[in-house]
């Protein structure tokens, strides 16, 4: 067999994606409003944002230790308990050999004699023990740090607004805004689902995500326009499909390639970076999917200004 084996793929598709637009669309809508009512909901009942927040946005103190023994959790936490700290959560890795504490201190004591007394406590009920990493937050640093979290995010589609709105056209500012909030709100709703730390790392994912979702979407909206120029007569969800064809090819090989990687740092990066690359992998398909169906819809739904385009010569369509 010759190689490559990528040489027997159809070098020009004629797949017809306008033809499930309301079905995605539909999909879409109904995963928005899962993925809204999974983080605003929980506030309804004065339990706060429904995000298992972490150190850094939550404030208290991260404790991770490791031991030559398996760790008994149960009996970690209430010896910790013990110690009054407010609320106290203990949680285990993939082995029984590490773990991790995070308490919420109280505002008048000083953290770090706290830390001491939960070390020293914990030492005399597993005296093999190590401690790998130590993490305190206040709470004005926590607040200020969700809030910059948020307003990062905010100016960064934003800015991708103002961005498309000035290449392209408005109709295609909408659509490529309203995909970057269907990828980030699915993004937040799968992590509060799952029940995932959500702590600045994922933030920084979220900004990645916005990144390469609006690259995907820049491609298919750049040979979009250039066929708009070209068959002035041809119907609109027939030039999305041929601009979807066209690029097809592209987008599936960036996006298998990115899965790779990210597959990699998924299975051997660990713990710390469980939260980034599981957002980015998940954004990464999310996304792609959002470029096709989310995006590129809103301008069938609006329309375009074909007369405000010159036109070009027509010419035979290849694959990116």
């Amino acid at each position: 067999m010759a190689w490559p084996l990528i040489k027997y793929l159809p070098a020009k598709t004629n797949l017809r994606f306008v033809n499930f637009a309301i079905l995605a669309a539909t999909f879409s809508i109904i995963a928005v409003a899962a993925s809204l009512f999974a983080i605003l909901g929980p506030m309804a009942a004065g339990k706060g944002i429904g995000f298992n927040l972490g150190i850094d946005f939550k404030g208290g103190t991260l404790i991770e230790m490791r031991s030559a023994a398996p760790l008994d959790l149960a009996s970690i936490r209430n010896l910790v308990s013990q110690l009054k700290l407010g609320d106290v959560e203990v949680q285990g890795f993939d082995d029984a050999y590490n773990a991790q504490i995070r308490f919420e201190a109280p505002a008048s004591s000083d953290p770090g004699a706290v830390v001491d007394d939960v070390r020293e406590a914990i030492r005399g009920l597993v005296p093999d023990v190590s401690f790998q990493r130590t993490e305190v937050v206040g709470p004005k640093v926590s607040g200020e740090l969700l809030l910059g979290g948020v307003l990062a995010l905010a100016a960064a589609i934003g800015l991708m607004m103002i961005y498309i709105w000035f290449r392209f056209e408005w109709q295609f500012g909408l659509g490529a805004v309203i995909a970057l909030l269907h990828d980030v709100i699915l993004t937040m709703g799968l992590f509060s689902v799952l029940r995932i730390e959500f702590t600045l790392t994922v933030i920084a994912a979220l900004l990645t995500i916005i990144g390469y979702s609006m690259n995907d979407t820049v491609v298919i909206f750049d040979r979009l326009r250039e066929n708009i120029r070209k068959f002035k007569k041809m119907p609109l969800r027939d030039i999305i499909d041929l601009s979807v064809n066209e690029t097809l090819s592209r987008t599936i090989m960036t996006g298998c390639t990115t899965l790779l990687a990210l597959g990699g740092m998924l299975w051997f990066g660990g713990e710390a970076l469980f939260g980034f690359t599981f957002a980015i992998l998940f954004g990464v398909i999310i996304g792609t999917y959002s470029s096709v169906y989310v995006a590129s819809p809103v301008i069938l739904l609006w329309g375009v200004n074909r007369g405000a385009l010159p036109s070009e010569a027509p010419a035979e369509a290849g694959a990116v």
